[in-house]
């Protein structure tokens, strides 16, 4: 299936470690992320998917897929992974983000050298027109248009109270829970 994301839309684009998470993404409409490792902000338009190495040489280091976010429930892993019950993380919580289908961008977003990424917050028009990772970092006055609309986002599904996030982020050279590391 294919849909382009709204130029708008407010995306996250999360990673994606295996194929059996991303069979869950497919098959089961859900994915979830370690409330201990999570961006401050879960109520996005969009989840877009950074695979690792573990893809395989052609599909790794890539965004192939994206999913429309359809809502975010707190829960621990043990519910999420019923066939994991003695995981060591089994009482850990972690969002379960539900999921539209999954669908292939219209051309893939490569890293052309392995990148760590966490988490990253972009938009649907940079999704669009990026051909690498790095085209996907919102600079400049938008990026202060993105967080607004980030913190909005946040107090509107009342996860947050105003004083918990911050007008912009504290250091305008890190975007937003962006870890990557060259």
């Amino acid at each position: 299936m294919t849909g382009p994301i709204p130029a708008s839309a407010l995306v996250l684009v999360a990673i994606i470690t295996t194929r059996r998470d991303l069979e869950i993404a497919r098959v089961l409409g859900w994915y979830r992320i370690p409330l201990r490792r999570a961006p401050k902000v879960i109520a996005v338009d969009y989840l877009a998917f950074y695979q690792t190495a573990a893809f395989g040489t052609d599909e790794r280091w890539k965004v192939n897929y994206a999913a429309e976010v359809k809502g975010h429930e707190l829960t621990t892993r043990r519910q999420l992974l019923k066939d994991e019950p003695d995981h060591p993380r089994a009482s850990e919580e972690y969002y379960k983000v539900g999921l539209g289908p999954l669908f292939n961008l219209e051309r893939p977003i490569t890293a052309p050298t392995w990148k760590r990424l966490t988490f990253l917050y972009t938009t649907g028009a940079y999704v669009s027109q990026a051909e690498t990772v790095n085209d996907l970092v919102v600079r400049s006055e938008e990026r202060v248009t993105l967080w607004r609309s980030l913190r909005e986002r946040a107090l509107q599904s009342g996860q947050y109270q105003p004083a918990d996030l911050p007008e912009l982020p504290f250091d305008p050279e890190i975007l937003m829970f962006l870890e990557i590391i060259h």
